[in-house]
């Protein structure tokens, strides 16, 4: 029943929030970060109680499992389940959007109490969605992000809202139609050759699908994922939304909605269509490769502080992308790090760009500048953000961009060279911004007020957490690998009883790279 709770707590919150903030908006900011943060405790003690006493996850497939009947005449229940690889990316709901609920505590000012609402239900459909092991429930949770979503951006969004939600919108339900087709037809083929009609994930594993029809399969599930997570070309929705979203809807469109496109190239793309991923896998690293240098260049073109953070989360995205077809056990551990540093590192940078835009009322690099005199805690956290989006050593970015440049390296070593200069780019890009943020003299009419306790405290967590990520990634890298193992061995062309060294059994993507015949 605990699974239940953390989706259904989070609804209620939500429900809740709605109704105390109708007769007083700051109950729905206290009570929305009370929810998360007895969700953050809950999360916490099922990391401890599962790795206790040896303090490694047990080898199983899922710590817990719930399932119940939802339309049982077509097979579909409301199926859910948890691991170490879900259990990360629930925590890292949790921690974000409490940081979304204090990054909003005064700059919303209008409706707060359906503002919290909108809040509560991205992340209880965002919690479903790393949960959910049906896939029509799945669907159901990936659909259900839109409309609090869309209200966000619509309702609390800056000048070009309207435009920046209609194009997110339309992105997204596009995609998502590409994923209820594929859907339905890995459903229907599975039911004809079982005779047992089913969207439960763990009995679709291993259906046997004609190659060509694997292909547009696998295509269907990818788009939708790569609108999400973005992939070049369905990228274009992600600068517009970011830049018009308030302050709360950027923390959780980089943090948490791009992660749940990552989430699904990880969790079901492999496990569901190995050899067709397989077969393209050298189209899938220089995609990869592409979003990595692509996002890198428009960030540094960028005069607008958000945007230009948007953009390096398509180049940060790319390193993921990277590591999902590379395949082996270095970039999939790698993958997930970068996962949860760039939900951290980027949502802090959003943070600290809405405190600049709500002191300075602009977000034009342009009309920036000497800010660390008037401001120096500011700027401090600013530099450290900036190292941490750059990879410097010591903080998580770089624990996850070198794991997955190995990972890639044993797959491909000139992938992993041209994915290497997103390092330079990203040091590139960053430096500059602070150089123009930060640096020289500042010529503003007054001095705006520095950093307050209640951002401070914010920016601590998730500084802490990257100092975490970055000197001490192993509790995160243990938890997560028996869920890494198992989807590589779902995705090797042998059993992982036959081979069970997760990176041989990466040999077929390096051949095909190669463009040795395959069998």
């Amino acid at each position: 029943m605990i699974l239940y709770f953390l989706i259904l707590w989070l609804f209620a919150g939500g429900l809740a929030a709605w109704a105390a903030g109708a007769r007083r908006a700051e109950l729905a900011r206290w009570i929305s970060l009370a929810v998360l943060a007895v969700q953050t405790v809950v999360l916490v003690a099922i990391w401890i109680l599962s790795t206790v006493p040896s303090g490694v996850p047990p080898a199983g497939a899922w710590w817990a499992e719930a399932s119940v009947p939802w339309i049982p005449q077509i097979g579909a229940a409301l199926h859910f389940g948890i691991d170490g690889l879900s259990l990360m990316l629930c925590l890292l709901t949790s921690l974000l959007g409490m940081f979304a609920v204090a990054a909003s505590w005064k700059g919303i000012t209008e409706r707060v109490a359906f503002f919290h609402f909108n809040i509560l239900w991205t992340l209880a459909a965002l919690t479903g969605i790393f949960l959910a092991l049906d896939l029509l429930v799945f669907y159901f949770f990936w659909e259900l992000i839109l409309v609090p979503l869309y209200l966000l951006i619509g309702i609390w969004g800056h000048e070009r809202r309207t435009y920046a939600a209609l194009k997110f919108f339309i992105f997204t339900q596009a995609g998502g139609l590409f994923l209820l087709l594929a859907t339905v037809g890995l459903y229907l083929i599975h039911g004809a050759q079982s005779g047992a009609y089913t969207f439960d994930y763990t009995k679709l594993i291993g259906t046997a699908i004609p190659a060509a029809t694997a292909f547009w399969l696998m295509l269907g599930f990818g788009l939708a994922y790569g609108v999400k997570l973005p992939a070049l070309p369905v990228h274009s929705w992600l600068p517009d939304a970011h830049s018009e979203a308030p302050t709360a809807g950027s923390v959780i469109l980089a943090g948490l909605v791009l992660k749940a496109g990552a989430y699904g190239f990880l969790r079901f793309l492999g496990p569901l269509f190995p050899d067709a991923m397989r077969a393209i896998a050298p189209w899938g690293l220089a995609l990869g490769i592409a979003g990595i240098l692509y996002g890198a260049l428009l960030a540094f073109a960028q005069t607008d502080l958000k945007r230009m953070i948007a953009y390096t989360s398509i180049s940060h995205m790319g390193f993921v992308l990277l590591a999902a077809f590379a395949g082996n056990g270095l970039a999939l551990q790698g993958a997930v790090i970068i996962i949860l540093s760039h939900g951290l590192s980027t949502g802090a940078l959003f943070f600290m760009a809405g405190a600049l835009q709500d002191r300075l009322h602009t977000r034009d690099l342009n009309r920036m500048g000497g800010l660390w005199s008037v401001m120096p805690r500011m700027g401090g956290f600013g530099l450290f953000f900036a190292l941490a989006s750059l990879g410097l050593p010591g903080l998580g970015n770089f624990v996850g961009e070198l794991l997955v440049l190995l990972g890639t390296y044993a797959v491909s070593p000139w992938a992993a060279f041209f994915a290497t200069l997103g390092f330079i780019a990203a040091m590139v890009y960053s430096l500059w911004m602070v150089q123009r943020v930060f640096a020289g003299r500042y010529t503003g009419a007054g001095a705006p007020a520095d950093v307050d306790r209640r951002e401070f405290a914010v920016f601590a967590a998730q500084a802490l957490a990257l100092l975490f990520l970055g000197l001490y990634p192993q509790p995160v890298l243990d938890t997560v690998q028996p869920a890494l193992e198992q989807i590589q061995s779902m995705t090797a062309a042998a059993p992982a009883a036959a081979n069970p060294d997760p990176i041989p059994a990466q040999a077929p993507i390096a051949a095909v790279w190669r463009g040795e015949p395959q069998p």
